[in-house]
């Protein structure tokens, strides 16, 4: 889509957002997981928040839902993992 115009192609497809989204949500997770400390696990907080407006958008839309039901499902447990990174950071 070309610069200037006036939608930008992640409110034209909300799908291909969102599965960037996990995948970027993913990767922030597994750092936080591989380094547990402060400043990846809030990184992999904000990413899956970000995620979980995609997620939003993309239901609205109506978006393939069986896609937008699996990246809800590893929403899910990137969340759990996130989590566990948490509380190693808290304990230490």
């Amino acid at each position: 889509m070309a610069k200037n115009s006036k939608q930008s192609w992640k409110k034209d497809h909300p799908g291909t957002f969102l599965s960037n989204s996990v995948q970027k949500a993913d990767r922030s997770v597994k750092q936080a997981m591989s380094h547990p400390e402060e400043i990846a696990v809030e990184h992999a907080f904000n990413s899956i928040a970000r995620t979980e407006k995609a997620l939003t958008k993309a239901e609205q839309y109506d978006e393939r839902m069986d896609s937008v039901q699996q990246n809800k499902e590893q929403l899910d447990m990137m969340k759990k993992q996130l989590n566990e990174a948490q509380e190693i950071v808290e304990d230490q």
